[in-house]
């Protein structure tokens, strides 16, 4: 079983604007620059990196998508109380 995973993320209001992004990354736009662009997030300066984090540290909606992923794989729009997110998974421990 997966210890740790390291993600990157971008947060948005709605659904739709997290829609419009993964989009925008499918037809080429980095996961980085569409983080900085776009994430309300602090993290988005840094491309949405949130460096390598373990089960009980993120809340829940967003931890069980993000465990899910395979490296290299984004998340469709997952719904938190922050707001909508998409999660790109970099690496797993």
């Amino acid at each position: 079983m997966t210890n740790e995973i390291k993600a990157s993320h971008i947060l948005v209001q709605t659904e739709e604007d997290a829609n419009k992004i993964y989009d925008e990354i499918k037809s080429g736009l980095s996961f980085a620059q569409a983080a900085k662009e776009y994430s309300l997030c602090p993290s988005g300066y840094n491309g949405g990196d949130l460096g390598y984090f373990g089960r009980g540290m993120m809340v829940k909606p967003f931890e069980d998508a993000a465990f899910d992923l395979e490296v290299g794989e984004i998340s469709k729009p997952v719904q938190t109380q922050f707001g909508w997110h998409l999660i790109l998974l970099t690496d797993k421990k």
